[in-house]
Parts: C-alpha cells; structure tokens; sequence
C-alpha cells in the first residue's frame, strides 16, 4: 500500500508506478533511512509523541531491521515497495503494528530523504578520500623508485625536454591532491541535516533540530526548511569534483597507454590489468587504462544531467529530484573503481629504463641548454633562439645529434662556442639546470617526493595504530559507543562509566583522529570480555576492528588472562580472529545482568564466543606466516 492513498479513489496505472517507483536504486540507502528513523523517534521521545517504552519498541524493530538489511540488501529488491522509506516503514509496521504507523509524526519524505542521501554522501565520501590517498601513496613510491629514471618530456606529442619517471608521478600526485581538496571541502559544506525540515514549512512539533544532528552526526542542523528538501548541492558539488578527478585519471590513463605502445615501449604492463585478443595471440592489451579512460565520460554525464536537472527548478522539493540519485550513485562508484584500479596498474609496473633514456636523448631535447650556454656567453636569447635553430637543422642533415657535432663545426654557428659546451649538453647536465622550485633537478624531486610522503604520512597510513585511551580521548569514545549503543550493536555506557573505565579502552587512531575503540573489562575470576567495539562511520572496512581486537588480545595476555569472550552479532568477525561459540550459560552472573540494560534483552540475538590466548597468539602467527 502507496503511503499517500488516501487522496486517491483508484489504484495508480501499473506503467505508472512503474515509471515513479524508485526502489530498484534507492534500496542502496536502506541502511541510512533506518538510522534517519531511529534519530527520529528519539526526537519525538522528546516532545512526548512517543513514551519510553513506545520508542524502545521502536528502535529494536528498526535495529532489527537493520542487521537483516546489512546481511542481505538485495531482498529489499523483492518487494513491490514504491521507495526505500516506504519499504521501510511497511517493514516496522510488520513488526510492531500500529506504533510504527506513529514514526512518519511530523516527518516528510522530501526531509527524509535529503536526510538519508547526505549520510549516504558522507560515508561514501571518506572512503573516496581514502581511495585518493592510496592512490597517491602508490604514485609517490614508484616515484621514490624511479628517482633517476629519464623520461622525454613532451608538448604537442613532439619531445621537448627530458624529465624523469618520478618527476612525471609528482604532476599526478600534484592533481589528485586537488582532487582531495575539493572533496574534503565538499564534505564541509555538506555537514548540515536536513531532517525537522518537513515537506517545506518545517515540522509542526518543538524537536531540537541541533540535538537531532547531532545525534546523526552531522556538524549543525540546515538554517531554512525550504532550502534543505530541495538542496541538492552537494549531489552537484560531489559529482564536479568525480568528474575533475575522472579527468585526470583519463589524462593519466592516456599517458600510460602511450607510454605502453610498441612504438614508445617505456613501459610494460603487469598481466593482472591487461587482456588478450581473441584472434591475435601475441596482443596485451591495457584494457584497464582504456576503461578509465572511457569511463570519464559516464560520470562527466551524470554532472552534466544533474545540473540540467535542477536548473530551472521551482521551489520546494519536486520529483525532478529523483533523478539525483542513479547518476551520483554510478559516478561515484565509478569513480572509486577507477582510482582502485589505477593504484592496481602501478602495482606491477615496469619501467624500461635503457629505452626512455634513449628517447629522451632523441629529438634534440637538449636544444634549450645550447641556447642557455649561448646567452651565459653574453648573446641575446632570441639570437641564442635563432642560432640553435640553424644548428639543429644542420644536425638532422647530418643525422647525428647537437652533441655530436665537431667544435669546428659547433664554431660555425656562433664563435663564442668552445670545448666547455659538451658537458652542458649532456642529459644530465639538462636535469641538473632546473633546480627552481618545482623543477626536474634530482635534489627538486627528492625534495618533492618527501614533501609528498609527509602530507600523506599526516593522512593516510594502511597500517591501523591502535594505543592505550587517554581522557583526552572521552569525547570520541563516547560518541561512538552512544552511536552504536542507539543502533543496538553495544550496552549504553554512561561518561561516569567512561571516565571510571578508560583504562580498560584502546583506540585506533589515524594521524591524531580517533577512528574505533574496545575494552577490555576483566571479571574478579579472571576472565575478560571484549566490551563498547566500535568504528566511526566512514572507516568501516580498513582493518580498525581487527587491529582493535587484536591489541586487547596482546594486553591480555600480558596480564596473564588465559580467556577472553564477546557477546556479539557479527560472529564471523570474531571467529577470524580465533574465537569460538560457546554457551553464555557459562558466561560470568554479571555479564547476564549487564544485559537488562540491553534495548534487546527479551529478543536477545547476540552469540557468546570465547578464545584461549595461547591458541589466539598461534592463529595470529600462522596468519602473519
């Protein structure tokens, strides 16, 4: 049943809903709109549309709701729901009957999805941030590799002055670092919620907007309601910045399919990102690079379409505003998996050193120190422009290079030229000379290449540093363990208990955030539990929980502790790390009465494991091995 058919006498066209329906797309923010939803009723807890116990029903339907979601997304696929909100409050209402019908109070669709696509947004933006570090970091290490490798620099395609291979991954570096400018500020802006907006007006009922940001996340709550449900900056705003980076992958992309061409062989292609032809068998092909290459085109239409989309818009929200969601969702997918395989393509790259520097020594691409010598020698750079000039043209008469040239013969162009000429004209005499700033000089791209690794090193690690909690750290081990205690993941744990326990916490940190945190609480019998395990949102997938845990492990049994245990729902998780199930009748009394402070307690689905510390640390070491 359509959430608005009571208006209606008669059911919609089929080809109708067909065309309006938007769930074969939107279901990817499934997860979003149930967070958005529990934020929600808390706020209506707040100005009593809800009770306690009404709001806590509530919550664990929806947390419910959302584990089954996380498992399997696709079943929402199932469903002939006209959107995910729709699928969504049907769902709640399957669960809990009639309270889930009193969740939509106050609320819109057009605040609701603002909402649910800005959590979208900014998840999916901190892993694009990632995937533009890991990129740079691959560039800035082959760059760190082929410090003295030369390349020929080109303009128009023709060879103009040699560079080198390392001098060439800075200018990529250079641009993705832009790349990553635009997106962190495009974030910035993007940190408002517009959930309390309503249809247009605002909300009827007294929420604290600002609580209710804050509660999701977000830096501040929108200041006007008619902006926030039709907004769709920052949609815009991500989608120039994918297209800016897709075109400096393809401009990167194109370099390399060059530079991997018989007739330049610089460089081969590891087999992992290329193909083979169906009837040459002697081809490889960089199919890898020619999709990135193809691939900016999708993403520069989805910016172009949405931009059409919006510009003559009315306000407030209009169904126009569908249209926003499938061509951010492929751009920005694309654009991640292009950059994944950009990293990929410079994973297994060789360099064909004897060849670049051969072409590099072609092309008269020393013409320019010539004409420097000549101007050191007191002639006007123009009359050094012109003589070079001549003097090339006799080179290629000849068939040799500048440097090959007699000093008799040198002397016919200028009798300023003398035996001191040959050794400016060598390459390396050509990279040595440009030494300003920013320059091709060994001592420049050293210095480029370490300023490179710092502002990265300050950012990006794929190592996960994990240490002790100090109190400096309260504040963001409490919002965390609050974030997904109100999801249902972990026991609410008040600041006294915090405070009181920080002792027992480690956090991951990367470059002075804290990313995750766990605890280790020790029982009087000498048993621990793994307590609070949670990641900010946003550094899901990069290894802090398993750094995490495995650090409280170590600590473990640097007290001498021979067990560990967790109560958990993502058993598999901890099975990786050596846990086993075990019964939770053999748990401690005082961990079953923590459990009554569980929103779940009476529809408990959480699994007890436990690990033996000398078979943990084997595990860990056949793993490592």
């Amino acid at each position: 049943m359509a959430l608005w058919g009571g208006r209606f006498s008669q059911a919609a066209d089929i080809r109708f809903k067909q065309f309006n329906d938007s769930l074969r797309f939107d279901y990817r923010l499934a997860e979003q709109d149930i967070v958005g939803s529990i934020a929600w009723s808390k706020a209506l807890r707040q100005v009593n549309v809800l009770t306690e116990t009404e709001q806590q029903q509530l919550e664990l339907a929806l947390n419910e709701l959302k584990l089954a979601v996380m498992e399997d997304p696709e079943q929402i696929l199932a469903s002939d729901a006209e959107d995910i909100h729709s699928w969504v409050e049907h769902q709640l209402i399957a669960k809990v009957g009639d309270l889930g019908k009193k969740l939509h109070t106050g609320r819109s669709r057009n605040d609701q999805v603002a909402t649910d696509l800005k959590l979208w947004c900014r998840q999916q933006g901190q892993q694009l941030l990632l995937m533009l570090d890991k990129l740079q970091q691959q560039l800035v290490t082959v760059a760190r590799q082929h410090q003295a490798t030369v390349l020929p620099g080109y303009t128009h395609l023709q060879r103009a002055q040699p560079v080198t291979f390392a001098h060439w991954c800075l200018a990529y570096v250079e641009m993705l670092e832009r790349d990553h400018s635009r997106l962190d500020d495009a974030m910035t802006r993007l940190d408002t919620c517009p959930l309390g907006s309503g249809a247009l007006a605002g909300t009827a009922y007294p929420i604290d907007r600002e609580v209710l940001a804050h509660n999701l996340g977000f830096q501040r709550a929108t200041r006007n309601s008619l902006d926030s449900v039709s907004d769709r900056d920052h949609v815009m705003e991500l989608l120039s910045t994918a297209s800016i980076s897709m075109l400096h992958l393809s401009r990167m992309a194109e370099d390399l399919i060059f530079y991997n061409s018989g007739e330049s062989n610089f460089i081969e292609l590891d087999d992992a990102v290329t193909s083979g032809s169906s009837l040459m068998p002697q081809k490889k092909n960089p199919d890898a690079l020619e999709l990135i290459r193809g691939k900016c085109g999708r993403v520069y239409g989805a910016m172009a379409a949405m931009m059409m989309t919006v510009k003559a818009l009315p306000l407030a929200y209009n169904k126009d505003m569908q249209e926003d969601k499938e061509g951010l969702f492929d751009a920005l997918d694309s654009w991640h998996d292009c950059m994944e395989m950009a990293a990929l393509c410079f994973e297994g790259i060789k360099i064909n050193q004897d060849r670049t520097l051969e072409a590099a020594m072609q092309g008269y691409s020393n013409a320019t120190e010539l004409a420097d010598y000549l101007v050191a020698k007191g002639i006007p750079f123009r009359e050094a422009h012109h003589i070079v000039g001549v003097a090339v043209v006799a080179a290629i008469a000849k068939g040799c290079a500048l440097e090959e040239l007699s000093l008799e013969e040198m002397k016919q162009f200028s009798t300023v030229i003398e035996n001191d000429v040959y050794s400016i004209l060598t390459i390396e005499s050509c990279l040595d000379k440009r030494c300003a700033l920013g320059g091709v000089a060994p001592n420049q791209v050293d210095y480029a290449i370490g300023q490179a690794e710092r502002r990265l090193d300050k950012r990006y690690s794929p190592n996960v540093k994990v240490r002790g909690a100090r109190l400096t750290d309260l504040d963001a081990i409490e919002g965390m363990v609050v974030y997904w205690a109100g999801l249902g993941e972990n026991l609410p744990r008040n600041r006294n208990e915090l405070v009181r326990d920080i002792g027992s916490f480690a956090v991951a940190e990367n470059h002075g955030v804290v990313t995750g945190c766990a605890s280790l609480y020790v029982y009087d019998s000498g048993l621990a539990e793994i307590r609070s395990l949670g990641v900010e949102a946003g550094w899901q997938q990069q290894g802090q929980g398993k750094a995490i845990v495995e650090h409280l492990l170590d600590k473990a049994t640097q007290m001498a502790i021979k067990k560990v245990f967790v109560l958990t729902r993502v058993p598999e998780f901890f099975m990786k790390r050596g846990f086993t199930p075990t019964s939770k009748t053999l748990l401690p009394e005082k961990v079953m009465k923590d459990c009554e402070r569980c929103l779940r307690q009476h529809a408990c689905d959480e699994v007890a494991l436990d690990v033996l510390l000398d078979k943990a640390q084997h595990i860990q070491t056949v793993n490592v091995a």
